[in-house]
């Protein structure tokens, strides 16, 4: 691993000056997507992002492939090199008050964390990407390389009013980049007393979709061999009771054996889910990468009790390994049967990296240079990112949203949870280890 991130001279400027303010701020600015368009937008959000950069002599360009869903997209930077691409997104779910402790729209700091929807995810890394570019500006220390900075609309309901309008009416934005650096990777998961960084390598693919059962609709008090509620309900309760078996995939073979060797043993299928036990609470996001998964989330049918239904309706939300699709897909048709039609809300595939070269490096550097006793490795992500969309254009994407985080902390349980927050010193801490990234990658 290198280590010149320790030689660097001590920078003329605070790069986690402003992140706690940024942050605060998104956060007061309600981007809820719903999923349906029923939301209020990014518009206001993106304005204001577009403005934090124009103060600093960065000039934005907004991009609305859909109206009201507005991306911001910059380059800075200069060199020959290929740029980087940095890029999060302004839209967060859905986050109802009453089950707050503090309002989910307040950016409220209280003990030591930010609290609100979007906390960390993900106006955490765009918060920080920003204290860095605006401190690094103003101080007239550009990054080793020319970047991208790109800031999307939609992500939460499959990026496709968002990064997918990008790809296809406005690849022109990204020209040039090879390489992205995005959310959810890079914090920090407490293991045997060691702190593991894991940095996102790849994402399982997303089947969204929606199972519709026909049959002789009628009075409820007649015989109906073909009620379309019975063949829905037995696909889904054989969906939702699949056991799906264990696979590992390239990044988390490499992120078990570093866990063997802290256990002192050597990590395979067998054991593998006795080893994800060891990330305590975080456990529950990694023990559903190794192996496909499928979760019925909705279901609907009929409009009066003595009323049998002629369909049924179901969703189900798919999340399948890279390299595993067929046998994921095969399966799932056996488990529906014959009598029940799939249509996709949302079909992506699953993307995975390897693990190594300059940025990985540059990666490791600037988290060790920050946290002397980190140990970093990669991970497969459950959810999905924009880097599904950015893979298509042939980009390699990671998840680098450095966060140092206290051992007791529940933090996978924020993504999408109640009373979502971020410790302040995690930001800042992000904020130094992404100022030295830019410093090497």
């Amino acid at each position: 691993m290198s280590s010149h991130a320790e030689d660097q001279s001590p920078p003329s400027y605070d790069a986690a000056a402003e992140v706690v303010d940024i942050c605060r701020d998104l956060i007061r600015m309600d981007t809820t997507n719903y999923g349906d368009g029923s939301g209020p937008g990014e518009r206001k959000a993106a304005e204001h992002v577009a403005s934090l950069l124009d103060e600093v002599g960065i000039e934005a360009e907004l991009f609305e492939g859909v109206e009201g869903r507005t991306n911001v997209v910059a380059r800075w930077g200069s060199g020959e090199r290929e740029p980087l691409l940095l890029h999060g997104h302004l839209d967060v779910v859905p986050a109802e008050p009453a089950d707050w402790a503090v309002d989910p729209f307040s950016g409220e700091v209280q003990d030591g964390y930010l609290w609100g929807r979007g906390a960390v995810d993900m106006k955490d890394f765009d918060a920080m990407l920003l204290s860095v570019v605006r401190a690094r500006a103003r101080a007239g220390a550009e990054p080793s390389r020319p970047t991208v900075l790109c800031f999307t609309a939609d992500e939460e309901a499959g990026g496709h009013q968002g990064a997918e309008q990008i790809v296809l009416e406005r690849p022109d934005l990204l020209e040039g980049c090879t390489e992205a650096i995005g959310e959810v990777g890079g914090f920090s998961a407490t293991v045997r007393g060691r702190r593991l960084y894991l940095v996102e390598a790849a994402e399982k693919g997303m089947a969204w979709m929606r199972l519709t059962a026909t049959g002789h609709a009628g009075h409820g008090s007649m015989r109906h061999p073909d009620n379309a509620v019975t063949a829905l309900s037995a696909a889904v309760a054989r969906i939702g009771a699949h056991e799906w078996p264990v696979r590992l995939t390239p990044s988390m073979r490499v992120l078990l054996a570093t866990i063997g060797e802290l256990a002192g043993v050597e990590a395979t299928p067998q054991n593998a889910e006795r080893l994800v036990e060891e990330f305590g609470s975080a456990a529950r996001m990694l023990g559903a990468v190794i192996k496909n998964t499928t979760n019925p989330t909705m279901l609907s049918a009929g409009y009066k009790v003595n009323v049998v239904p002629g369909e049924a309706s179901a969703h189900v939300d798919g999340r399948f390994l890279p390299g595993y699709e067929d046998e994921f897909f095969d399966t799932l048709s056996e488990l529906v049967g014959d009598r029940i039609a799939i249509d996709y809300v949302s079909r992506q595939n699953g993307l995975e990296t390897t693990f190594d070269g300059d940025l990985v490096d540059a990666m490791s550097a600037s988290l060790v240079a920050e946290d002397p006793d980190a140990v970093v490795a990669p991970y497969l992500m459950s959810g999905g990112t924009d880097a599904k969309h950015w893979d298509k254009l042939g980009i390699r994407c990671f998840g680098f949203t450095p966060l140092r985080l206290p051992a007791d902390l529940d933090f996978t349980a924020l993504f999408h949870g109640v009373d979502e927050r971020v410790p302040t010193d995690a930001l800042e801490f992000g904020a130094r280890v992404l100022d030295r990234f830019l410093g090497l990658a």
